[in-house]
């Protein structure tokens, strides 16, 4: 029971994550709240690191392991979370949610073709049953009661540039992580120190190397997103404006909180008590629960087709960890 009350905390605390980007996003626009956000990551790893590795940096990581994980970076935070915040702006984050629903479909795409994994008829009816749940939200009829979009086109392909960031970036970050193994592993056996030992061998400090990979990765998109903020123009003064704007600072601040620490943390404190399928079904609640606090906070309308819609993509996310 303690795993599944811990995946449903995740999932609030992921919903307030996504509102928190929204506002923030709104206040401070996506390539300054991302500076921020992933800037404050690099730092809080970097603290975590040195606590745990012994060094404010990943140590272990050959240059393989750099490339992989900064190929995740670009895909997943930069171009992924590009589209993410982009999509909170054009249709919402509720909505921006509920396309993220189709992440766990890049991302067995992406494993079929990047590292051979099989691609199963389970997955295959867990991508059916997605992509019906988010048809059901986004289509509606137009005043000659023609099936139509409901939502900005614009809007709907940065919700799917996103899932693909994500689910794509996944897979790379996996690639990374295993060079990541390896190289621990390696040290491990040229210099077997007893702290090295441990790490290999499944101690303590083995907790931090996805941490250490993480840190990698939001160090790739903090690179590319302080790069396109300076070829917009006007980047040092965007930056000391967003110290001035303290309801988007404070949203920044929850974003980050909520999501990348709190989130990630315990997602992965959850998976120790409770089934890895059900922990992930649990924690993809999110398109529900954001339902009624994007209501209340943005006054989005909330319909009968969007909550059958995303009870129906939360089913089909389910499908992917439980078949």
């Amino acid at each position: 029971m303690t795993g599944e009350l811990i995946s449903l905390g995740v999932a609030f605390s992921w919903t307030a994550a996504a509102l928190a980007a929204e506002l923030g996003t709104r206040h401070l626009g996506v390539a300054v709240i991302n500076v921020w956000r992933l800037g404050l990551a690099v730092l809080f790893s970097a603290l975590l690191m040195w606590l745990t590795l012994g060094g404010p940096y990943p140590v272990y990581a050959g240059v393989e392991t750099w490339l992989w994980l900064l190929a995740s970076g670009f895909v997943g935070y930069f171009f992924g979370d590009w589209c993410l915040f982009n999509s909170y702006l054009t249709i919402g984050s509720r909505m921006g949610q509920l396309l993220m629903t189709l992440a766990p479909m890049f991302t067995a795409l992406a494993a079929w073709i990047m590292i051979g994994q099989t691609l199963s008829w389970s997955a295959l009816l867990a991508m059916v049953v997605t992509l019906s749940g988010i048809a059901i939200s986004v289509l509606g009829r137009d005043e000659q009661h023609h099936v139509a979009v409901s939502l900005p086109f614009k809007g709907i392909l940065y919700g799917i540039g996103a899932a693909v960031g994500q689910g794509v970036g996944l897979v790379l970050s996996k690639i990374g992580l295993d060079c990541y193994t390896a190289d621990v592993a390696q040290f491990s056996i040229l210099n077997s120190p007893i702290g090295l030992q441990s790490l290999a061998t499944g101690g303590t400090q083995k907790f931090s190397l996805p941490f250490a990979a993480n840190m990698i990765r939001c160090i790739a998109g903090l690179f590319f997103f302080t790069l396109w903020l300076l070829m917009s123009g006007g980047a040092g003064r965007k930056m000391r404006e967003s110290l001035h704007d303290r309801t988007g600072m404070l949203a920044m601040l929850c974003a980050v909180l909520s999501g990348p620490f709190i989130g990630v943390g315990f997602s992965l404190m959850a998976v120790q008590y409770t089934a890895a399928g059900i922990a992930s079904t649990l924690m993809a609640l999110t398109p529900i629960i954001i339902l009624l606090p994007s209501r209340w906070l943005f006054g989005q309308p909330i319909t009968m087709r969007n909550v059958v819609g995303a009870v129906i993509s939360v089913v089909g996310v389910s499908l992917f960890f439980l078949l």
